[in-house]
Formats: structure tokens, C-alpha cells, sequence
């Protein structure tokens, strides 16, 4: 058995203010290891502000070095929602993933792109990045990746026993918070952890509500709709005892669906 002890950064952050959020990031990462956690998860984009119009200047920063210097000095691990130059040009929605010593060690670029405001930004080509973390396998999707069905459960298949979604999710779409990620976690009897801004960024209200889903469905933590942090333990015998009834991984015929992709 192992074990992981997380903290979920609710936040409505400061808009483009990067010394700002980066000082919110470190006195959050200081709070969350004085109560034991291993690893810290941010809303998407939360080093400059997600609706806030072009970030190709703030991408060239070195703002992973930033984070990094974060965990070095709090000696806990943080995945860090960000922008990033991406080789070949653009700039890409990324999550990175530093552990407790400040070593980069993971990094996503969302691939799939929500409306007006992603449309700055270039799709990443992988449908999730996965890592261990004190014997706990984690996966890393961003926002409207995990209302697919596809990322989370190759996420499952590739051994996660947690999959990380930083998220920037809003008005309307509340009940993807509850349903939709209830849902992910229940059909890859896998942990998930979604993380999301509250208040508001120019004309996008986020509607906060984080939450962490166990394998079995039972509601690990929940936020509220203001600003807050919330743990849980990813525990790998929960997997394992969800899946010891009956497996949906296992239980896939791969050959009947060939024809969807």
C-alpha cells in the first residue's frame, strides 16, 4: 500500500499579476506541507491568469523555474497551471509538474481546446502525462480534456491511481463538477482530483466547487464556491478494492471498438 496526501488550491487568483500569484502559490504551498501534504495542485493557468487575453509575453518568463523554486523551498511537490512556449512555436496551456526538490519531473499541454479563450493557444499532441510520486502513480489532464472519456481512461490504463485535472471551469457548466467528474472517477475506478478557480476573470464567472472523487465514488473533500484549500489521501488499496468486485479495465473488449477512432 501507498499513500499521497494532496492539497486543492481553490483560488480566484490576481489576474495577470505573476509576482502576485506566484506569492499566493508560496504561501499556499507553505500552509499545505505544515498539514502534511505531499503534492499541491493548482487551478489551469493559474501562474497568470487564464481569461485574461494574450499571454505570449508572460509564457517567455521563466516561470516554471518560478514554480520550481516554490517547491524547492516548501519541500513539497506542485503541479502548476501555466502558459508555455512550446517547441516548434505557440504557446500551450500547460500544467507542470515539480516534486519536492524542485526537479521538473512531468509536463501536459492541454489538448483539447474550449472555445474563444483557448483559441490562443496551440493543442498539445499527448492525451495525458503521468508520473509517480512517493509510490503513487498520478496522471495530469487539464479542464475540458477530462469531459472526454478518452483521456481519463488512458490515463487509468497507464496504471494512474490518481488523475490531477487543474481546471478553469465556469458558468453554466457547474454540473460537470459533480456529474461528469463523479462519472470519470466511478468508470476508471481511478482517484480524481479537480481543481478549479472561483470568482471572476473579465466576463467568465468560475464556479469553483473543487472536488476529490474516490475510486469507489464516495466524495473524498469538496470546496465551496470562494477561495479555500481542501486535502484528501490517495490511498493505492482503494483502487485495488474497488476494482476487486468487478474491473471495468479489465472487462473492455478493445476489439469491438475499433471503429471509433
Amino acid at each position: 500500500m501507498s499513500t499521497l496526501r494532496i492539497a486543492c488550491m481553490q483560488s480566484a487568483g490576481h489576474g495577470r499579476d505573476v509576482e502576485a500569484n506566484l506569492a499566493e502559490l508560496d504561501s499556499t504551498a507553505a500552509v499545505a506541507a505544515a498539514e502534511g501534504a505531499e503534492l499541491l495542485v493548482t487551478p489551469e493557468m493559474f501562474v497568470t491568469g487564464y481569461d485574461v487575453g494574450d499571454v505570449t509575453g508572460l509564457a517567455a518568463l521563466p516561470l516554471t523555474e518560478r514554480v520550481a523554486a516554490v517547491a524547492a523551498a516548501r519541500g513539497i511537490a506542485v503541479v502548476a497551471g501555466l502558459p508555455a512556449v512550446l517547441p516548434g512555436g505557440g504557446v500551450g496551456n500547460v500544467a507542470v509538474v515539480v516534486d519536492d526538490s524542485g526537479e521538473v519531473v512531468a509536463g501536459y499541454t492541454k489538448a483539447h481546446l474550449f472555445g474563444e479563450i483557448d483559441s490562443r493557444f496551440r493543442a498539445g499532441e499527448a492525451p495525458t502525462a503521468v508520473f509517480d510520486h512517493h509510490g503513487v502513480r498520478c496522471a495530469v489532464v487539464i479542464c475540458f480534456d477530462a469531459e472526454f472519456p478518452e483521456p481519463v481512461r488512458v490515463a487509468a490504463l497507464a496504471g494512474a491511481h490518481v488523475v490531477l485535472v487543474p481546471t478553469a471551469n465556469m458558468h453554466p457548466y457547474g454540473a460537470i463538477n459533480e456529474h461528469v467528474m463523479w462519472t470519470r472517477a466511478w468508470e476508471n475506478q481511478v482517484h480524481l482530483a479537480y481543481v478549479n478557480r472561483c470568482g471572476a476573470e473579465g466576463a467568465t464567472a468560475y464556479v469553483g466547487r473543487s472536488r476529490v472523487i474516490g475510486p469507489d465514488g464516495t466524495e473524498l473533500a469538496a470546496a465551496g464556491t470562494g477561495p479555500g484549500l481542501v486535502f484528501a489521501t490517495i490511498d493505492t488499496d482503494a483502487v485495488d478494492g474497488a476494482r476487486s468486485a468487478f474491473s471495468y479495465l479489465s472487462a473492455r473488449r478493445p476489439t469491438l471498438y475499433g471503429g471509433l477512432t
